[in-house]
């Protein structure tokens, strides 16, 4: 793992096109400095994975009010009106996912999974296009398995080793989003000393973690 001590330095490897995964949960254990740095540099055309946008102004929103994002696989866009007037004005192209099933599909990515079977979404909308199977005459749901480019993820403490503890809802996505990509860079609310972190609390073991961005001097 290293370390950088400005996000700059981390954003400059993220092309233009990435796929992204940006963890959070309406804000909390979203990267923001990580994700200002993205606005700052002017990336186009990534694909954000992510749970939802935040509102405009505010983590993920952010992104969307600056028009980086191509094209978005999310849960919800319930509290980003701007979010929902680019779907309709056909100039950000969404993927809605129920929620749980996004979260599945993301493990499913990171654990080498060839898919996930679900009866959540069958014989609405959210199945066209999608293969279905039959068992014990029920229908099942074939979802794909996503992964990413890089995970920008935040977590509440963070070891020199690269070892992750998370609170509260940062807990839903930041863990499997972790696992789910080529390259996992981390901003932590603080960084503490090999050890301090007990081994029962890392949720995150350091071997995924690539880079963690320091806290500003």
């Amino acid at each position: 793992m290293k370390t950088a001590r400005h996000p700059d330095d981390l954003v400059a490897m993220i092309p233009d096109g990435a796929v992204l995964m940006i963890g959070g949960f309406l804000g909390v254990g979203s990267p923001h400095r990580l994700i200002q740095g993205l606005v700052s540099a002017g990336r186009k055309g990534l694909t954000l994975i992510a749970n939802d946008t935040h509102h405009p102004g505010l983590g993920i929103g952010k992104l969307i009010d600056a028009g980086v994002v191509k094209r978005l696989i999310a849960s919800h866009i319930g509290t980003n009106p701007e979010t929902q007037r680019q779907m309709t004005a056909g100039e950000l192209e969404i993927e809605l996912v129920p929620q749980g099933t996004l979260a599945e599909r993301i493990r499913a990515g990171g654990y080498g999974l060839g898919g996930v079977l679900t009866k959540t979404g069958v014989g609405t909308i959210v199945e066209k296009g999608k293969p279905t199977i039959e068992i014990d005459g029920e229908t099942w749901l074939v979802e794909k398995p996503l992964r990413a480019d890089f995970a920008l993820i935040s977590a509440r403490q963070a070891d020199y080793f690269g070892n992750l503890t998370y609170e509260l809802t940062a807990q839903n996505f930041n863990p499997v989003m972790a696992m789910a990509a080529a390259t996992v860079i981390v901003e932590a609310d603080e960084i503490v000393a090999v050890g301090m972190i007990p081994p029962d609390s890392v949720r995150t073991p350091g071997i995924l973690v690539d880079y963690l961005l320091e806290h500003p001097a």
